[in-house]
C-alpha cells in the first residue's frame, strides 16, 4: 500500500515558517550534546536496537530525525508491529481515511512494547479501524462549530475573553479520534502561513476584550523553535493579552521535541502555560516524565487534557494511574473530556453515565488534585460544560441531604436551599 500521509510533512525544514524577522534556530553542534542528555527508556531502547540497529541514541534523540523516520504506511507498521485484520482492512481503504496515519519510532516503541504484552489500548488510538469509515448521523465534520465562530483564518473567538490561535496543521502523531480531523495533517499553504499568523495577530490585537490565547492546530511545538517564538512575541506585545497558553501532544508522542534550547525560550514569555493531550499510563515513560520536568523547570504550569475513550481507558483503575503519574510527574490533571462527535468516531465514545461513574469511583479514592473536571464540548459551539456525579439526595425538613464517597448520607442544616430543593427538586 502506498504511504497515506504523502501529502503530511513536517512544517520545520520549511522556509516558508521562517518568519524573516525572527532568525531560524536549528538545534545543532553543541546542543546535540545536550539533547544527548535525554533518558532513554527501556522500550525505546529495545525498539531502537531490533529496527534500527545503525541509529545510536544521540541519533535517536534528535527530534528531527524522529519526525523523519515517522511510520505513515502499512508496510512498515506490519513489518514492525504486525496487523490485525481489523487494522489491515483499514489500511486497504486508506483512500477513505479521514487523516493520515503517523507515529514517531519514539511512540512505536511504546506500540511495540504494548503489544509484545498482549495490548491494544494505545494502537486502537493510533493505528487506523474500519470504525472509522461510517458516519453516524449525529457526527460532524466541525462536530465544535469552530468554523462558524472563526472571523479571521487561523482563530476561533467563541468565548468573550479568549481565542484559539490554530498555527498549523501538522502533528507528530494523529489520533484517531481527532476533533480536528477535517483539517490536520492536510497539504498546507505554507507559502501563507506568515501571513495567516499576522492577520490572526491584527485580530487579537484590535479586540481589547481577549485576555488569554490558546496556541493550538495540530501541534504548535512542531514549528521550529523561531517560527513558534514569532507567534509567542508578537501574541505577549499585546497589552491586553494577560496570558498565553500552548496546546500540545509533544511530550506524549515525541519527548524528544523539550531541548533545553526550547525551554529557555519559552521561558521568555511568562505567563506561560501549557496543556498537554495525555491518553493512558503507559504514555508515562521516563522520556515523557523528563520532558515534563524540563518544563516544570522553566517555569510553566503543566495541565491535561484526556479524552475517555472506549477500550483504550474508559475504567477507573487506568485513568486513576493515568491521573496520579501525572500529578507525580508535576502535571494537574485538568480536563477529562467525553469523545467529540467528530465523523468516524462512534466506536470511541462512551455514554456520559460511564464518565459519572469513573469520577464517581476515583473521588474520595485519590487526592483532588488528580481529579480533572469532567465535561463535554458540546456540539455546534455549544462550549465546555461540566459534568459531576450528584452527591445531593435530597431534602428533608430543613436540611440537605448529601451521600458522600462512600455512599453514606449526612445532613446539612440549610432551610431556604432545603425549600428551593423541596419545590423543584434540584438546587438553583
Amino acid at each position: 500500500m502506498t504511504d497515506v500521509a504523502q501529502a503530511d510533512k513536517p512544517p520545520l525544514d520549511q522556509a516558508e515558517d521562517r518568519p524573516p524577522s525572527v532568525h531560524r534556530t536549528r538545534d545543532a553542534g553543541p546542543l546535540r550534546r545536550e539533547q544527548a542528555l535525554f533518558v532513554e527508556g527501556r522500550a525505546a531502547r529495545q525498539y531502537r536496537e531490533r529496527f534500527h540497529p545503525d541509529v545510536d541514541a544521540r541519533q535517536w534523540n534528535d527530534w528531527h530525525w524522529q519526525l523523519k523516520n515517522r511510520l505513515t504506511s502499512s508496510e512498515r507498521f506490519a513489518a514492525t508491529l504486525g496487523l490485525t485484520a481489523d487494522e489491515a482492512a483499514a489500511f486497504a481503504g486508506a483512500a477513505g481515511l479521514r487523516l493520515p496515519v503517523a507515529v514517531t519510532p519514539y511512540y512505536a516503541s511504546l506500540l511495540y512494547a504494548e503489544r509484545l504484552a498482549g495490548g491494544y489500548a494505545l494502537g486502537r488510538t493510533m493505528l487506523p479501524s474500519a470504525g472509522e469509515f461510517p458516519t453516524a448521523c449525529h457526527e460532524l465534520a466541525d462536530p465544535l462549530g469552530e468554523e462558524h465562530d472563526s472571523p479571521v483564518p487561523g482563530i476561533v473567538h467563541r468565548y468573550p475573553d479568549r481565542v484559539l490561535f490554530l498555527v498549523t496543521d501538522f502533528c507528530a502523531a494523529y489520533c484517531r479520534y481527532c476533533t480536528r480531523s477535517r483539517r490536520v495533517g492536510r497539504p498546507e499553504a505554507k507559502s501563507r502561513m506568515t501571513r495567516v499568523w499576522d492577520q490572526a495577530v491584527a485580530y487579537i490585537a484590535a479586540h481589547p476584550e481577549v485576555r488569554d490565547v490558546l496556541v493550538s492546530g495540530g501541534d504548535p511545538l512542531m514549528l521550529s523553535d523561531a517560527a513558534l517564538e514569532y507567534i509567542l512575541s508578537r501574541v505577549a506585545a499585546i497589552p491586553h493579552v494577560e496570558i498565553v497558553r500552548i496546546g500540545t501532544k509533544a511530550p506524549m508522542v515525541l519527548p524528544q521535541r523539550i531541548t533545553p534550547r526550547l525551554t529557555r525560550m519559552l521561558r521568555r514569555y511568562h505567563p506561560l502555560l501549557m496543556s498537554v493531550h495525555c491518553t493512558h499510563p503507559a504514555e508515562l515513560t521516563p522520556e515523557a516524565v523528563q520532558a515534563f520536568g524540563r518544563l516544570a523547570d522553566a517555569g510553566i504550569p503543566l495541565g491535561s487534557q484526556t479524552v475517555l475513550l472506549t477500550g483504550v481507558n474508559d475504567d477507573a483503575r487506568t485513568l486513576g494511574d493515568l491521573f496520579r503519574g501525572l500529578l507525580k510527574a508535576r502535571v494537574r490533571p485538568y480536563y477529562l473530556y467525553l469523545c467529540d462527535q467528530a465523523a468516524g468516531t462512534t466506536h470511541f465514545r462512551t455514554p456520559v453515565t460511564k464518565g459519572l461513574e469513573i469520577i464517581r469511583a476515583l473521588r474520595g479514592f485519590t487526592s483532588g488534585y488528580a481529579l480533572p473536571h469532567f465535561v463535554v464540548d458540546l456540539p455546534g459551539g455549544g462550549g465546555k460544560t461540566p459534568l459531576c456525579p450528584d452527591y445531593v439526595a435530597g431534602a428533608d425538613g430543613q436540611d440537605i441531604v448529601f451521600r458522600n464517597w462512600e455512599g453514606r448520607e449526612y445532613r446539612l442544616h440549610d432551610p431556604s436551599s432545603a425549600a428551593i430543593l423541596a419545590r423543584s427538586g434540584k438546587l438553583s
